[in-house]
């Protein structure tokens, strides 16, 4: 998802005066368009559903550094070890 520099950075005053134009072109394109203030860059906006996307990856990485945490620290055990104590301790037979 490349940003376009010439059609996906708009002033905030744009923003105000064509705003369906705008969100149009977020939703046909799937790109997000970077607001400005005073030339800089100040928000970025993007569509609903490329919002819901980022944000279950962010959560899913979020959930995944603990885990990574106990490989670098040598804190595992095989899978076979794991499953039995599972098992046993859920009272599942097998």
């Amino acid at each position: 998802m490349a940003i376009n520099l010439t059609e996906d950075i708009r002033s905030v005053t744009d923003l105000k005066r064509h705003t369906r134009d705008i969100l149009t072109h977020v939703h046909l394109t799937r790109r997000p368009v970077v607001l400005t203030v005073n030339g800089k860059a100040d928000a970025v906006l993007i569509d609903a559903k490329s919002y819901e996307k980022h944000l279950e990856a962010s959560n899913l990485s979020r959930l995944l550094v603990p885990a990574e945490q106990d490989v670098l620290s040598k804190r595992i055990r095989p899978m076979r070890s794991f499953l039995k104590h599972f098992r046993n301790a859920h009272q599942i037979p097998r």
